[in-house]
C-alpha cells in the first residue's frame, strides 16, 4: 500500500492505495465517523492481492489533519472522485461503513455513471422519509451532547458500543486514542459529521443506487436506529441484505471472514 496525500483548499487528505491492474475492480473502503483507515485492516489484508484497494483517513480524521471544518458530505464525495480520477481508477466499488456508506450514497448521487458497486456496512439510507424529525434535530446537536460525556465514558461506550469482538474493540480504542491529546477535535469531528448527515438528508435528494448494491448489518448493532433503518431500506428497495450474527456496528471487524466472503462473492457476481 502506498500512502499519498490529496491537497484540497481545506486541508490534505491522506489515503492508501494499491493498484495491481487499473482495468480491474477497485475496492474503495470508506471508514465510519471518528474511525480511520485501520478499520479495514482485515479487508485490506485479504483483498490487496486480488483487487485494487483504496482506503482513506476521511477529512479531519487521524492523518488527514489539519483540516478546516467547512465541508459537507457532497464535498467529501467530490474529493473522493477527484482522487479516483487522479489515480486513474475506472471501476470503483464503494464499501462504506456507517458514515462511509453515507459518503458512498452522496457519490452515487453525484456520479451515477461512475460508481460500479455499493456495499453498505452498518450504514443507513440518506432519503429523508426514513428519518424522524426528532432524529434530524438530534443529529444537528450531537457535538453538544458529546461534550456532556466525560472522555473515559466515551472511550468505554465508543469501543464496547460499536464492536462485540476483542479485536474490534481494541481496534476502535486505538483509533479513538488518536484524539486523546486533543479531545475537542474528537467532539468537533463527531458533531460536524452528524450535522453533515442531517443536512444531506434535508436536501431531500433521491440518492438512488443505480449500480449493484448490498447491505450488511450486524445483528447486535446497537448504534442509533441502524437495525431499523436497514430493515426498512431492504424492504423498500429489495437491495439484498446480509445479517451478521454476533456482530456489532463495526461488523467488518467483528466478523471479518464472513464480511470478506460476502464482498468477494459480490465482486465475482457483478464483476467477474
Amino acid at each position: 500500500m502506498k500512502e499519498r496525500i490529496y491537497e484540497t483548499a481545506s486541508g490534505g487528505i491522506h489515503y492508501w492505495i494499491r493498484v495491481n491492474d487499473a482495468d480491474r475492480v477497485t475496492l474503495v473502503f470508506l471508514p465510519g465517523l471518528t474511525a480511520d483507515h485501520r478499520l479495514f485492516e482485515k479487508q485490506i489484508e485479504y483483498f490487496r492481492d486480488k483487487y485494487n484497494v483504496f482506503v482513506w483517513d476521511a477529512p479531519a480524521h487521524a492523518a488527514s489533519w489539519p483540516f478546516t471544518f467547512d465541508f459537507d458530505l457532497m464535498d467529501k464525495a467530490r474529493w473522493l472522485q477527484e482522487i479516483l480520477e487522479q489515480e486513474k481508477i475506472t471501476i470503483p466499488v464503494i464499501v462504506g461503513q456507517s458514515m462511509g456508506g453515507y459518503v458512498g450514497q452522496a457519490f452515487a448521487q453525484l456520479y451515477p455513471d461512475k460508481i460500479k458497486g455499493f456495499i453498505s456496512i452498518d450504514s443507513a439510507p440518506l432519503q429523508k422519509d426514513y428519518m424522524t424529525r426528532m432524529e434530524l434535530w438530534l443529529l444537528k446537536r450531537m457535538e453538544t451532547i458529546y461534550l456532556c460525556y466525560p472522555w473515559k465514558q466515551l472511550l468505554k461506550s465508543g469501543t464496547r458500543g460499536v464492536a462485540t469482538s476483542e479485536y474490534g474493540r481494541k481496534r476502535m480504542y486505538e483509533m479513538m486514542m488518536v484524539y486523546d491529546g486533543d479531545r475537542k477535535r474528537y467532539y468537533r469531528i463527531a458533531g460536524h459529521g452528524f450535522k453533515m448527515i442531517a443536512e444531506a438528508v434535508e436536501r431531500d435528494l433521491p440518492y438512488t443506487l443505480a449500480c449493484p448494491a448490498m447491505l450488511i448489518c450486524g445483528e447486535k448493532d446497537k448504534v442509533g436506529s441502524t437495525i431499523r433503518y436497514n430493515k426498512e431500506w431492504h424492504k423498500r428497495t429489495n437491495i439484498p441484505i446480509e445479517w451478521i450474527k454476533n456482530a456489532g456496528h463495526n461488523a467488518n471487524t467483528d466478523k471479518p471472514e464472513i464480511v470478506n466472503r460476502l464482498i468477494d462473492t459480490f465482486i465475482m457476481t457483478y464483476h467477474p
